[in-house]
């Protein structure tokens, strides 16, 4: 073990010069990454490994030698992830270092084929672990980003919108979930609270079905504005959501409902002593 990382230590130069040659065929991505990135990239782990004790158990990556290691191979693989490069790119960036410390082992062990055997088989398991590391981190640097992203649309599906002085709208448009729900609340709550409104509604119409626990997220969320003054109207019940509601034994008896989100706005002018009226335009003979 010992003598395998010496070798490496001594020879980083040359090892740092065959491992980016070695990454010409299928590795190097220039639509994704630049030469000098990657030239840094290849620097800063070969350094790495090179500052670890000799000594260091080359089968064990969870030892504290390897900690250093393991950090920048993770914030690699999360940097690759968010740039668009795929798990097996990401890994392949390390299993292409096996070639060159192979040979670079290969002419310091001279013709003592036994301890020949034996550094390779050391080596080939000690980045067999580091390319497993990079993908673990890859995917969950990627589950990282895939859950910001959802989140921001989430946040985007529910925008709030002021009809009128004192009177908010609430589309929802897809399926209402738990996570979904707290999101649709906090923005209503906030935007009750900004614009001081006494009146919500909420239109389901593009929302494709209503069950129970559909339901239950929309009562709390009535709930909760109901506690920050403001009064809630639910707006677009199609006649297959009339159907499910009732058939499903819902109660929605304190909730005011309408079929269509311009009913809902016109009971919520009249509420707040206010009218529409359509004032009709004169035609003079000489326009």
């Amino acid at each position: 073990m010992a003598q395998v990382l010496n070798v490496i230590q001594r020879n980083q130069a040359s090892l740092l010069t065959a491992w980016m040659k070695s990454m010409q065929l299928g590795i190097r991505r220039r639509d994704l990454i630049s030469e000098a990135e990657l030239q840094s990239q290849t620097e800063e782990v070969l350094a790495t490994i090179c500052s670890v004790p000799a000594e260091s158990p080359l089968d064990n990556l969870n030892a504290a030698a390897w900690q250093s290691l393991r950090e920048i191979l993770a914030s690699l693989s999360v940097s690759r992830a968010s740039q668009g490069f795929t798990p097996s790119e990401t890994a392949l960036f390390i299993l292409s270092l096996k070639s060159p410390v192979f040979a670079l082992v290969r002419q310091q062990s001279g013709n003592d084929a036994d301890q020949l055997y034996a550094s390779i088989t050391e080596i080939d398991s000690f980045i067999d672990k580091l390319a497993l590391l990079t993908t673990d981190s890859f995917i969950h640097g990627r589950d990282q980003v895939i859950s910001r992203q959802q989140e921001e649309m989430l946040e985007l599906s529910t925008p709030v919108v002021t009809l009128w002085d004192g009177i908010v709208a609430l589309p929802l448009i897809g399926t209402l979930d738990s996570a979904r729900t707290q999101i649709v609340m906090e923005s209503l709550l906030q935007a009750i609270v900004q614009t001081n409104s006494r009146f919500a509604i909420i239109d389901i119409t593009g929302v494709p079905t209503v069950d129970t626990l559909v339901a239950q997220h929309l009562l709390k969320t009535i709930t909760a504005a109901r506690l920050m003054g403001a009064e809630c109207i639910l707006s677009g019940i199609r006649p297959q959501i009339a159907q499910t509601i009732v058939h499903l034994g819902i109660n929605l008896q304190d909730v005011i409902t309408k079929a269509k989100l311009s009913d809902a706005f016109k009971l919520a002018l009249e509420r707040s002593g206010r009218t529409v009226t359509r004032i009709e335009k004169t035609i003079r003979p000489n326009q």
